[in-house]
């Protein structure tokens, strides 16, 4: 891991303040601000459009993902409708058949207005992804590793590919944080967070980022940050600060319990199969161990039986809580099928390969032998 990048992580905005000289940067919430007289403002105006406090995590996760500049956005969906704006009329989007279900809705939707094509492609499938290119598309989306499936896109290759056709590259980084991957050197041309996951790491706040890493592509989505009101809350920006610092032990305590649990349920027969491409068993494996940083600390499997069999299994277990979203610092459970990826059609599900037995798990801090006694029990 990038030693540099961890310490960026803990001194963020740290002693920033010129007023009072606080070691940790004040929270600005204001809506407005004064000008200094009629036709000259001062750096901030109105907080739509710029403030102190969500700049200074803008700054920060920018400097993490090696970008030109960032936007902090109000969730992880308002920074993939960010994006989104920059398109025209009709223009095309080639994105992952087997992606999160909120992104799969929000570029199902547009494309059901005729506000822009949408193809959904196997990403894995050099002949289908072929395909989709000679489309000449405007925006190339990845996400990896996949959710909830934890496929792996190896992002230098689709990268080289997209820009060969004059497209965008859009990476979604949330499952594995700039400390984890890092998709701007990959070839990505933008990086997206939900920054309720990781970055902050508490469940306790909803937010998004949108990196970009060339001036002219950053400028462009703070014009249409500021326009569309997609920008985030100060007091939210402050709290995904305060999270940010301690991202690299959540982090690493995180990935040591999931590649524990991810082996011990590979070998269990109740089990019928593990997505996690820290096993060597994963078709993936290699690809992740080259671009990545660590394997993650998300990993599905499928349950043997039937889905009252899978109901059972979940009721029993007392340290995973039934519950969406990821990243946070206690353990969750969710059924993809019926809650994350349930906006998605039975079909798009279908051709995702989301079954109704599988299962996915966020990993938390707690003690691993307790998660894994859990587990045991369960089963």
């Amino acid at each position: 891991m990038n030693t540099q990048l961890v310490t960026n992580c803990v001194r963020a905005g740290i002693e920033s303040d010129s007023q009072y000289g606080s070691v940790i940067p004040p929270l600005y919430l204001s809506a407005n601000y004064a000008f200094e007289e009629i036709g000259k403002r001062r750096e901030y105006d109105y907080t739509r459009s710029g403030n102190p406090t969500r700049n200074l995590l803008a700054e920060a996760i920018n400097q993490l993902e090696g970008g030109y500049g960032a936007v902090v956005t109000s969730s992880g969906l308002s920074a993939i409708n960010l994006l989104l704006q920059v398109l025209k009329q009709g223009d095309l989007v080639v994105a992952p058949h087997d992606c999160y279900g909120g992104t799969w809705r929000l570029l199902n939707a547009l494309k059901e207005k005729e506000q822009i094509n949408v193809i959904f492609v196997d990403q894995h499938d050099p002949d289908e992804f072929k395909k989709a290119l000679e489309l000449k598309p405007k925006q190339v989306w990845i996400e990896t590793p996949s959710n909830p499936l934890l496929r792996i896109v190896d992002i230098e290759k689709v990268a080289d590919l997209a820009h060969k056709v004059g497209a965008k590259v859009i990476a979604d980084n949330t499952f594995l944080s700039p400390l984890g991957q890092s998709p701007l050197k990959l070839g990505a041309d933008y990086v997206i967070h939900s920054t309720t996951k990781y970055l902050n790491g508490h469940s306790d706040v909803v937010g998004g980022c949108a990196v970009a890493k060339a001036q002219d592509d950053f400028e462009k989505l703070v014009w249409w940050a500021n326009a569309s009101g997609l920008t985030g809350a100060p007091f939210d920006s402050w709290l995904t600060l305060r999270g940010l610092r301690t991202l690299e032990v959540r982090i690493k305590k995180q990935q040591e319990s999931a590649f524990k649990i991810a082996e011990y349920l590979n070998e269990q027969p109740k089990i019928k199969k593990v997505y996690y491409p820290g096993l060597k068993c994963h078709k993936d494996h290699l690809i992740a161990k080259k671009q990545q940083n660590g394997f993650g600390a998300m990993l599905s499997f499928e349950i043997e039986g039937g889905f009252q069999e899978l109901k059972e299994f979940v009721a029993k277990l007392k340290y995973f809580s039934l519950a969406e979203s990821l990243g946070g610092i206690e353990s969750l459970i969710a059924h993809p099928a019926s809650m994350t990826h349930a906006s998605m059609s039975e079909e798009a599900r279908r051709s995702a390969g989301i079954q109704e037995t599988l299962l996915r798990l966020s990993i938390g801090i707690e003690d691993c032998e307790d998660l894994l006694q859990d587990i045991k029990e369960a089963l």
